[in-house]
């Protein structure tokens, strides 16, 4: 079997897991928190930061390794255009998704004390929370599609 063909089938599919895996937890959590159900959101922040522990987290520290490993494989140097702008748009997805794991984690036990407590709202400091983590999701979800398009079609 061709290694590097391996190795691009599961970076293929690591990339597939880190973006839907994001996209479908920020989906959820979305329409979790319009709902105002207090139940509800307790519920889906805790299982959306289970997901990235499980799904997310180890599909973004595999992504870099199978891109270098194949970057290397393929003799691309590290400064070729898509390259450098994809890993640019990777550390910029990271430096925004390190924050919303912190908030998810925060949300979710704000969430579990007040559904715990049968309120019927959350407190402001989730809403706080629930509006940076949109505003870090909206950039990052966008550099990770560029990215995608960049190792795509591999502009010059």
């Amino acid at each position: 079997m061709n290694t590097y063909l391996l190795i691009k089938w599961s970076h293929i599919l690591s990339s597939v897991l880190l973006v839907g895996t994001g996209f479908g937890t920020a989906f959820y959590l979305y329409f979790a928190n319009r709902s105002r159900n207090v139940a509800a959101q307790a519920v889906v922040s805790r299982l959306v930061v289970r997901a990235d522990w499980w799904f997310t987290t180890p599909a973004a520290i595999y992504q870099p390794i199978s891109g270098l490993w194949m970057a290397h494989m393929a003799g691309w140097p590290l400064n070729t255009t898509w390259i450098a702008a994809s890993l640019g748009l990777y550390i910029l997805s990271g430096a925004l998704w390190l924050p919303v794991v912190k908030m998810q984690l925060d949300m979710a036990r704000i969430a579990e004390e007040a559904s715990r407590k049968g309120a019927t709202e959350l407190p402001p400091r989730y809403w706080q929370l629930a509006r940076r983590w949109e505003w870090c999701g909206y950039p990052a979800f966008v550099s990770m599609l560029v990215t995608y398009g960049l190792m795509v079609f591999k502009p010059a």
